[in-house]
């Protein structure tokens, strides 16, 4: 173990690689642009290993990158605004894999609208979305990322949901 740091370069490394994806999938899923998503996981694990020392161990090294992960966006959101977020075609393409032109078609345009709806909603709704349903954490883990309690989790996720129901089915009674 180097003395500078609190784990080896080695193991750095190791932790890069064992986290990498999901952390940009995470920034990713915060901010709606793979490059700004790309730019914020670079500097959450550069400040990461400079503060390798401070990291007290009081929860898991992934707990403490998402978490650095979403301050780091909340920054990000803080200096930027982003009411008018659309998805591109380079951004996410769930349709690869779908045959026909058509059925691409819609996928990609279901995917646009909730993407799109999903950036209306209070950050502190859309966060527990992503962290629920995009990145597959339970409850009690969102809770201890978030700072809050469970209840207040479970809160926000009913809440959330209600929202995002309420106007995508007044976007579908436009489109309908």
């Amino acid at each position: 173990m180097n003395q500078k740091y609190g784990i080896s370069k080695e193991e750095f490394e190791r932790v890069l690689h064992t986290y990498g994806e999901s952390i940009i999938r995470l920034a990713f899923m915060y901010v709606g642009n793979k490059q700004t998503a790309e730019d914020i996981v670079q500097d959450v694990f550069l400040k990461a290993f400079e503060q390798q020392k401070s990291f007290r161990g009081e929860s898991s090294y992934e707990t403490y990158l998402y978490r650095m992960t979403i301050n780091r966006c909340h920054d990000h959101f803080r200096s930027w605004s982003f009411k008018n977020l659309f998805l591109t075609n380079e951004s996410v393409n769930y349709a690869e894999n779908v045959s026909s032109a058509e059925t691409k078609a819609m996928v990609n345009f279901e995917t646009t609208v909730l993407w799109e709806q999903l950036q209306t909603l209070p950050l502190k709704y859309r966060e527990v979305l992503i962290l629920h349903y995009y990145e597959e954490l339970n409850i009690e883990k969102i809770a201890n990322l978030l700072s809050v309690s469970p209840n207040t989790v479970k809160t926000r996720l009913r809440r959330a949901k209600n929202r995002l129901k309420d106007t995508l089915s007044k976007v579908g009674e436009v489109n309908g």
